[in-house]
């Protein structure tokens, strides 16, 4: 049974820990197949920079970018 968790590992430390404010509020959700990026930030370069933050981290997984961007989210 694939079971999807919120992910407490390096993936999220990578987040939490960029110097991207907005990357530190989205959400990471794993299980054994793909890992997904949920949340929200106002341009498409900080979209790409949560998926490149952590595409190394994936490993053989499928890497799912699900963040929006919103022009009206402050920076």
């Amino acid at each position: 049974m694939n079971t999807n968790r919120v992910l407490t590992s390096g993936l999220l430390d990578a987040l939490t820990s960029s110097p991207l404010g907005q990357l530190r509020l989205l959400r990471v959700i794993e299980n054994e197949t793909e890992v997904v990026i949920i949340g929200l930030v106002s341009s498409y370069y900080l979209k790409q920079m949560a998926q490149e933050t952590i595409r190394n981290a994936v490993g053989e997984r499928t890497l799912v970018n699900q963040v929006e961007v919103s022009a009206s989210e402050e920076a």
